[in-house]
């Protein structure tokens, strides 16, 4: 386990060793999830893995229309349970 500290600036300096095990590059944008004791960070991926069947069924959806920030709290309630 390494320790690193926050800057006054609020940055936080990542070891170079798990940068590379993630494959983390400068600039690589990262999802900061609040877990209550701590953080999690998660790299933002572009598009989320789906398979040719889930698109495909959201063709046929008919309620009322949903809002990303909806869908975000949704997949937050899925992973983490809270939104």
């Amino acid at each position: 386990m390494e320790t690193t500290k926050v800057s006054k600036e609020g940055q936080v300096i990542i070891p170079e060793q798990l940068r590379k095990s993630y494959g983390w590059q400068t600039g690589q944008e990262l999802i900061v999830i609040d877990t209550g004791d701590g953080i999690l960070l998660k790299p933002k991926k572009l598009f989320a893995e789906t398979t040719l069947n889930e698109v495909a069924g959201c063709l046929k959806y008919q309620g009322t229309p949903k809002s990303l920030d909806d869908m975000d709290d949704a997949i937050r309630y899925l992973e983490y349970g809270t939104n």
